[in-house]
């Protein structure tokens, strides 16, 4: 009997260990949306992804005044970047002018404004073993 209970505490026990996340939470901020018509788009990037499409996490978020919160779960600790954009026409895609120049509000984290495209080395921060909040501004 005690090795039945013993091998059910076991089992119980490695059911739960493997159900726990190992990553962190990761919160995105931007408070200084300049109207509230359309979405925010925001996405996770590592340097194999960054600037060449989706990132490893998508996400998006209706604007209440201003202001919008996008949260990642179970982020993985290693090196990352965020690029977001104001989707305000919600035609989902970045809009740009004839000359290259962006129609639409954007921005990174470490919330470097640059002239060129983004660059990862710019905006990488990195997740180690604590939730993550940052606040990306337009």
């Amino acid at each position: 009997m005690k090795t039945l209970f013993l091998t059910f505490a076991l089992v119980l026990t490695s059911l739960f260990s493997f159900s726990q996340d190992s990553g962190v939470t990761l919160t995105l901020t931007i408070d200084n949306v300049i109207s509230d018509k359309g979405n925010v788009k925001m996405a996770l990037h590592t340097v194999d992804t960054f600037m060449k499409g989706k990132g490893l996490e998508n996400g998006q978020s209706k604007i209440k005044d201003g202001k919008v919160t996008i949260t990642f779960e179970n982020v993985k600790p290693g090196d990352y970047a965020v690029i977001a954009f104001h989707d305000e026409n919600e035609n989902n895609k970045m809009d740009f002018r004839d000359n290259g120049m962006p129609l639409e509000s954007y921005g990174m984290s470490n919330n470097v404004m640059s002239f060129g495209p983004p660059q990862y080395e710019d905006a990488k921060f990195t997740i180690a073993d604590k939730d993550l909040e940052l606040n990306i501004r337009f």
